[in-house]
């Protein structure tokens, strides 16, 4: 059987292609769906129209691959008042129905597509929530990169008030190997290694220490966001958000005393697979 997996995030619409019992492809198309929601409550037409766009054109290359397409939504469309509007607008657009997940099958998602079945944990901070689980284990934070930009920009006090206030809500999970998904790991794991362009198979395992992290952390929020693009391995299109993204990250390794965490080139997407029954 061979899929069309959409993942209609936050910040960004991916797609994979799988069959065979492997990951053909995945693709990233960046479109803000987030954008204002954490100030509104609510999603703008713009970055609507935009995702809607992205996903029509990814449910085409699914349908043309001869690939059963499913797509997902998370916390934007979970979260948002219209969320609603917008399941309907995809629909009217491509006939597509979108599965919205919840807090708690967002975390798992990314559990079974980084670790499947094996002990551990898993770190995802996404554009508008962030998702922390181990096997036995779960929760959903109420901020990500996209939301803590939108709420306060790359001022560091409001940045470590506002990640501090949502961390105060985490409990520690079981301790054991943790990988970091998503976006803001992606990137990070790129500016550790210094790639101009994405190599899942390089960087699949790469740790990424507490120490690094925090400089990196530190490193970016003291920069421009043009000055961050200019950065070897850096995703331009992230250098806004980034800064307060590895400050989560941090803080949240902090929190749990983790001295590293791995980054995953599996995540939801193959989770998906698995928590529908799909294969």
């Amino acid at each position: 059987m061979k899929y069309a997996i959409i993942d209609i995030g936050s910040n960004s619409v991916r797609l994979m292609l799988w069959a065979d019992g492997k990951t053909l492809y995945k693709k990233i198309a960046t479109t803000r769906l987030g954008e204002g929601l954490d100030r509104t409550r609510r999603m703008q037409p713009e970055p609507i129209a935009r995702t809607a766009a992205a996903v029509s054109a990814f449910f085409e290359e699914g349908t043309g691959q001869g690939a059963e397409v499913r797509a997902f939504a998370t916390a934007a469309v979970r979260s948002a008042e219209n969320g609603a509007d917008f399941c309907e607008a995809v629909k009217a657009r491509c006939g597509l129905e979108i599965d919205v997940v919840s807090g708690e099958e967002e975390a798992r998602l990314a559990y079974l597509g980084a670790l499947g079945e094996r002990e551990g944990g898993v770190i995802d901070i996404g554009g508008a929530s962030t998702e922390i689980a181990s096997r036995s284990f779960s929760v959903s934070l109420n901020i990500g990169a996209v939301r803590l930009f939108d709420a306060c920009g790359e001022d560091r006090d409001k940045l470590e008030r506002r990640i501090k206030e949502e961390l105060d809500l985490l409990t520690e999970p079981p301790h054991g190997e943790f990988y970091a998904v998503g976006g803001t790991a992606s990137t990070l794991a790129c500016l550790n290694l210094e790639l101009s362009d994405y190599d899942g198979g390089r960087l699949q395992g790469l740790p990424l220490t507490q120490k690094w992290v925090k400089e990196t952390a530190d490193r970016l929020l003291s920069m421009s966001a043009a000055e961050r693009k200019t950065l070897r391995g850096m995703d331009p299109k992230r250098a806004d958000i980034i800064a307060g993204a590895a400050l989560l990250l941090y803080e949240i390794m902090k929190k749990l005393r983790l001295e590293q965490v791995k980054f995953s080139d599996r995540d939801n997407l193959e989770g998906y697979l698995t928590l529908r029954g799909l294969i």
